[in-house]
């Protein structure tokens, strides 16, 4: 285990508990334009209502997270940075 693995566990039992999803994007050492790249790619084949949480350490992740949210359609559920919970839009959405 590495230092950063002891600060930014990726472990389910590390989420907020009341957090119920279905997958984990792991977006811990990834900038700005690569996390919303890679974002885009890994929710684009999720069914329209799976929730997965994103996890980024980016320091702009605060912001970025939920405008990217706000421009594709998927629903931000909530936010812990240095995650994030996230709905897959359904298919009518934009």
């Amino acid at each position: 285990m590495t230092r950063d693995d002891e600060v930014f566990p990726m472990k389910a039992e590390h989420f907020p508990k009341e957090w119920s999803f279905d997958d984990i994007f792991d977006a811990v050492d990834l900038g700005c334009g690569d996390l919303l790249l890679d974002l885009k790619i890994f929710a684009n084949p999720l069914r329209p209502g799976t929730r997965f949480v994103v996890a980024s350490r980016d320091i702009g992740s605060p912001r970025e997270i939920p405008a990217w949210c706000r421009l594709t359609g998927n629903r931000l559920i909530a936010g812990k940075p240095p995650y994030y919970l996230i709905e897959k839009k359904n298919n009518h959405h934009r």
